[in-house]
C-alpha cells in the first residue's frame, strides 16, 4: 500500500471516528434537554408546616419533617408527572400569611374547619379526625368541663382553633371569663407548662394530647373527654385560586382512602383508625 493511500485511508476512519462522537453528543445532548424539559414541566407545590403538633407533623431525629400528615402529602404527590412537591417549616402565623401570598399552595398543619378559614382558603378532603378533649392536672377537681373554665387560666397561640373556640367562650361569659396568656411556645412546651402547673388547663385536639402525655411523662395530667355536636376532621388547607390543584388533591385522598394508604399510615402514626367516615371523602 503506497503513502497516498495510506494517508487517505487514516483520514476516512478519522473522519469516521469523529461523525461518531459528533452524533454520540448530539444524541447525549438530546437526552439531557429532553429530561431537563420534562423536569421543568413540573409544578413545585411548596407546603407549609409548623411542624408540630406530634404525630401529625414533627422532625425526626435525622431534622426530616415526617409525621402522618407529611406522609400522607407525599403519598399524595408520589409518582405524579404534573406536580412536585416541597416542604418548608414556619411558625402557624406565617401559614396563612404565605397562603395569602401565595408563597404556600398548600398546607397542613392539624387544621380544623371554621367558617372563617373557608371564606378565605379551599379546603380538601379530610384525612383524619381527632376530637378536642380537656387536660388538667390529675388532683385538680375544680374543672370538670367547659361550664368550670371561669377564672382558670391557659396558654393558647393566637390564631389557632382553641384560642378562637375560648375567645368566644369569654364572650358568652364577660362576667367570669377564662384567663388566656397567648404565647409562641410550641405545643409541647404548653403542656410541660401545664404540667408543672403554671396554668390550669389546655384544650387540644385527642391524638396530639394522648401523644404528649407519653412521649414527655407528663404524669401529672389527666384527659376529659369533651362532647362535640361537629365532625373533628382535620384538613389539608390550599390557597385561594388552586381550584386545579385541590381537584387533583381531593382525588388523590379519595383514592388513598379506598386502597388502604390512609389506614395504614393511622395505624402507624396514631396507633389506630382515626380516618374520617368515607361519605365525607368526596
Amino acid at each position: 500500500m503506497n503513502f497516498k493511500k495510506i494517508t487517505k485511508y487514516s483520514t476516512l476512519v478519522a473522519i469516521g471516528v469523529l461523525a461518531a462522537g459528533f452524533l454520540a453528543a448530539c444524541s447525549s445532548n438530546s437526552k439531557t434537554s429532553t429530561s431537563s424539559s420534562s423536569s421543568a414541566e413540573k409544578q413545585t407545590i411548596t407546603v407549609a408546616t409548623n411542624a408540630s403538633p406530634k404525630p401529625f407533623n414533627y422532625e425526626d431525629e435525622k431534622g426530616e419533617l415526617t409525621g402522618y400528615e407529611i406522609e400522607v402529602v407525599k403519598a399524595i404527590f408520589k409518582d405524579s408527572d404534573k406536580y412536585e412537591v416541597k416542604f418548608e417549616k414556619t411558625e402557624w402565623s406565617s401559614i396563612f400569611a404565605g397562603l395569602d401570598s401565595d408563597r404556600y399552595q398548600l398546607a397542613v398543619n392539624n387544621i380544623s374547619y371554621t367558617k372563617e378559614r373557608a371564606d378565605k382558603y379551599l379546603y380538601a378532603n379530610p384525612t383524619a379526625k381527632n376530637p378536642n378533649v380537656l387536660v388538667v392536672q390529675k388532683n385538680d377537681k375544680s374543672i370538670k368541663s367547659l361550664d368550670d373554665l371561669g377564672g382558670k387560666s391557659t396558654e393558647v397561640v393566637q390564631g389557632t382553633n382553641s384560642a378562637v373556640q375560648l375567645e368566644k367562650w369569654n364572650q358568652e361569659h364577660s362576667d367570669n371569663p377564662t384567663k388566656l396568656n397567648y404565647t409562641k411556645a410550641d405545643f409541647q412546651q404548653i403542656m410541660s407548662h401545664l404540667n408543672d402547673g403554671k396554668f390550669d388547663y389546655k384544650i387540644f385536639d385527642k391524638i396530639g394530647v394522648e401523644t404528649v402525655i407519653k412521649n414527655q411523662k407528663l404524669t401529672n395530667l389527666k384527659v376529659i373527654e369533651l362532647p362535640s355536636d361537629q365532625q373533628p376532621y382535620v384538613y389539608p388547607l390550599l390557597a385561594k385560586g388552586q381550584d386545579e390543584l385541590k381537584t387533583f388533591v381531593d382525588k388523590r385522598i379519595k383514592e388513598l382512602y379506598k386502597d388502604g394508604t390512609l389506614e395504614k399510615l393511622s395505624q402507624k402514626f396514631f396507633g389506630g383508625n382515626y380516618l374520617p367516615a368515607e361519605a365525607d371523602i368526596k
